[in-house]
């Protein structure tokens, strides 16, 4: 039987080092009446573990660890009023550097592999998920008249499928936007819905080398300048592959270079989509299989919602909202490595199990 429970395992599991050297270099502990830092953060990574439903169940909850507080790093557990004074207070982007700490951290603890598509360069998926506010509470989350949302537009790599970049805005906020200010390295490949089709954008990434597959607008008018001759031994589902020219001068303007349309049918669907990209290497059917692989990002998006708290907040503050996802994308980074390591098949299986056991001795 172990001596340690086995939140204090999961906990101990993260690099605590690392943490101290970013509240230093943050001063986020800088004249602390309160709960430290470190306290703070292991009381809102409980809240997604034991899927608590407001500051005090995170209170109370850690209250019934008693003695094993320690295992946790922490001395007592924080009251109601000073986890929604910190929540309010303390600088969010120590938990998003957090983040990025640790997934560098694990990323050389384990192998975050999926199958490659037969291409070398670095696949990323861009997309944004709306979570809805209400905004008599969240009146700062403008979206509509009688309703508040927030965005969160988010940066997949395709590998470990775990996030590199997340940005959070009001729901007013368009897509296309954040997706301005990301930088991608030379040689990078951009895979995402039509909403990103801008063509300014397209053309700016291609002036740069990177790589972009898309999905076309319906009302984009063009003229075709080739013809790609489609192999004997081809995937049913490509239907056409080609060279096209932007023939309106707004859009023309904005992208005056040949780029490649990629005609696929999806049987699943059962819809003909229409794909752009500016790599004239690939084969049609790895066009196709990248923009699939955009769904991956969707899955994400799923399990965050469905399997942590961040469909409601404990907090009402933007710097509240901002902490509970920063460790909310923690904790299922968290699960992600424990999943790899422990060979479990389904996360949510796994988050079902430790919800129940957090306390257990196992």
């Amino acid at each position: 039987m172990a001596k340690i429970t086995l939140f204090g395992q999961i906990i101990n599991k993260l690099d605590k080092k690392i943490f101290k050297s970013l509240v230093k270099d943050k001063a986020t502990d800088k004249h602390c009446k309160g709960i430290n830092s470190w306290t703070h953060f292991v009381s809102m990574v409980f809240l997604h573990f034991s899927s608590s439903n407001s500051l005090r169940e995170i209170s109370n909850g850690l209250k019934s660890a008693t003695g094993n507080l320690n295992h946790l790093g922490i001395k007592r557990s924080p009251s109601k009023s000073s986890l929604s004074y910190i929540n309010e207070k303390r600088d969010w982007t120590l938990f998003q550097d957090y983040y990025y700490k640790l997934l560098a951290h694990f990323s050389n603890l384990a192998v975050f592999k999926q199958k490659r598509l037969k291409i070398k360069s670095k696949i990323y998926l861009l997309d944004s998920t709306t979570i809805s506010l209400c905004l008599s509470l969240f009146d700062w989350a403008k979206y509509r008249t009688a309703k508040g949302a927030i965005k969160l537009h988010t940066v997949l790599d395709y590998d470990s499928c775990l996030p590199v970049y997340v940005n959070m805005s009001d729901g007013k906020v368009h897509d296309l936007n954040p997706a301005k200010d990301i930088n991608f390295k030379k040689g990078s490949v951009v895979v995402m819905d039509k909403a990103y089709s801008d063509f300014a954008l397209l053309n700016s990434w291609r002036n740069t080398g990177v790589h972009f597959v898309t999905r076309l607008k319906s009302n984009i008018k063009f003229r075709r300048v080739g013809e790609r001759e489609l192999p004997e031994n081809r995937a049913e589902q490509i239907l056409v592959d080609e060279y096209i020219e932007l023939t309106e001068e707004k859009t023309k303007n904005k992208y005056p270079k040949k780029i490649r349309r990629v005609v696929v049918y999806n049987d699943e669907n059962q819809e003909t989509i229409e794909l752009l990209t500016n790599n004239f290497t690939w084969t049609a059917q790895t066009i196709s299989e990248l923009y699939k692989s955009r769904w991956q990002i969707e899955t994400l998006f799923k399990e965050i919602k469905q399997l942590l708290r961040i469909k409601s907040f404990v907090g009402t503050s933007p710097n509240a909202v901002l902490i509970q996802i920063w460790t909310a994308m923690i904790t299922i980074l968290i699960l992600k490595y424990m999943k790899q390591v422990a060979k479990y098949n389904c996360l949510s299986n796994l988050v079902a199990f430790l919800r129940l056991n957090l306390f257990v001795k196992n």
